[in-house]
């Protein structure tokens, strides 16, 4: 694989973008060429001159912007606003779930909805941010494994920057996210395996290929900066303050760990005070390595032997960076839960009803989760509760089962 050079950055304040990090050893690295992953074959985090950016704009000057992502962008890693990919992506709504939340015993409840996200789901975010930064720093194209939605997203905005798109997927991830990919046009294959399998024959092929990056999980370092605004935006929406506890359904974990990674920029900028969010990282019973090394006291995971679950965005059987998940729930003092395909779908169902929201079945064993925890008594019920629902149900028809009567046009409906 051969990259160009990256351009010069130029002297705006459009980005407090200082340099990128080794997040196993601290190291520092160049922030303006093309990198993967630390000499370590760790994620890389993007780092930023904090007091530079604070001196530049406050929360009120951002309030005054337009609503999307990009109202964060000094702390964000594009240079130049010449750069930016989007399409309308970011701040989405929060939502109070007032019956859903008295069903459960959390009559605090929220839900934070990346549905309503161009491509359907939250990965649209890291897509725009990603692509954008690729663009600026010269890469014609781009490659990555998927379990449907990050590579739908990606494709999407590939095309939007003028880029190539390849994607490999597992033959069982959502039949919607393949058209996403085609109709946008990106070079797809299926792949008789899990999303590891795909991310094997995406490295390989990228190595032959001049001017692709390999964009897959954390093995670049701005994916997670645009997921990190949907911890901006949470705390924008509560009056800049923090909830007590987000929920986060996790697979590859970038989610969760930007999440993290946003508190704690808010609070060195001195925009967030007082203790941050319990971070709770929610997987179904049938790929729950997170919860496993969790709850066993690990600093890493181990694969499941036979991953499956019909959330499939969080079927990740070995995320890299596990040890950055388990460290954002430990040290808020967080917690992680499995729940099982039968109650999260069950979960879906009754969120709909309740509250007119078809969330996706990810999104959902968060809400199976807050029901799992209150009955434990982690949740007393007194909690300011966030729940992230990373996309659309409408990326996921086979979850809803439709059964009704067929009447004759001159039949009756019942009385």
């Amino acid at each position: 694989m051969v990259l160009p050079a990256a351009p010069a950055h130029p002297t705006t304040s459009f980005s407090a973008l200082s340099h990128l990090e080794c997040s196993r050893d601290g190291s520092r690295h160049d922030a303006d060429v093309v990198q993967g992953t630390s000499p370590l074959g760790a994620p890389l985090l993007a780092r930023y001159d904090l007091q530079r950016a604070a001196a530049t704009v406050t929360p009120a000057e951002i309030a005054t912007r337009p609503p999307d992502l990009w109202r964060y962008h000094e702390l964000l890693p594009v240079r130049d606003p010449a750069h930016v990919v989007t399409l309308g992506e970011g701040m989405t709504p929060l939502l109070d779930l007032p019956r859903h939340g008295a069903r459960l015993g959390v009559p605090r409840l929220r839900m934070k909805d990346e549905g309503l996200v161009p491509t359907g789901a939250f990965k649209a975010r890291g897509a725009a941010v990603g692509i954008s930064r690729a663009a600026e720093l010269g890469v014609t194209g781009i490659a990555m494994p998927t379990n449907g939605n990050a590579g739908a997203a990606w494709a999407s905005y590939a095309a939007r920057a003028g880029m190539g798109a390849l994607i490999a997927m597992p033959v069982d991830a959502p039949v919607i996210t393949r058209r996403e990919c085609v109709v946008a046009g990106a070079e797809l294959y299926l792949v008789d395996g899990l999303i590891g399998d795909a991310g094997r024959l995406i490295a390989a092929a990228v190595a032959g290929r001049d001017g692709y990056q390999d964009t897959s999980t954390l093995r670049e370092p701005y994916r997670i900066e645009g997921k990190k605004t949907m911890g901006y935006e949470i705390v924008e929406q509560l009056g800049w303050r923090a909830p007590d506890v987000i929920l986060y359904p996790t697979g590859g974990g970038v989610g969760i760990i930007a999440i993290h990674k946003a508190l704690l920029e808010l609070r060195e900028l001195g925009w967030l005070t007082g203790d941050l969010p319990r971070l709770v990282a929610v997987q179904a019973t049938g790929c729950a390595p997170i919860v496993d090394a969790f709850h066993a006291g690990r600093t890493e995971s181990t694969a499941p032997v036979d991953a499956h679950t019909v959330a499939f965005g969080i079927t990740v059987p070995k995320a890299l960076g596990d040890f950055l998940v388990l460290d954002a729930v430990r040290s808020t003092g967080g917690t992680a839960v499995a729940v099982t395909d039968e109650d999260l779908l069950a979960a879906q169902a009754a969120l709909a009803r309740d509250e007119g929201t078809w969330v996706c079945p990810e999104g959902a064993a968060c809400f199976a989760a807050v029901g799992q925890l209150r009955e434990s008594g982690w949740l007393d019920g007194s909690e300011d509760v966030v729940v992230l629902n990373t996309g659309t149900g409408l990326i996921y028809p086979d979850t809803v089962a439709v059964d009704v009567p067929t009447l004759a046009k001159d039949g009756v409906i019942p009385g």
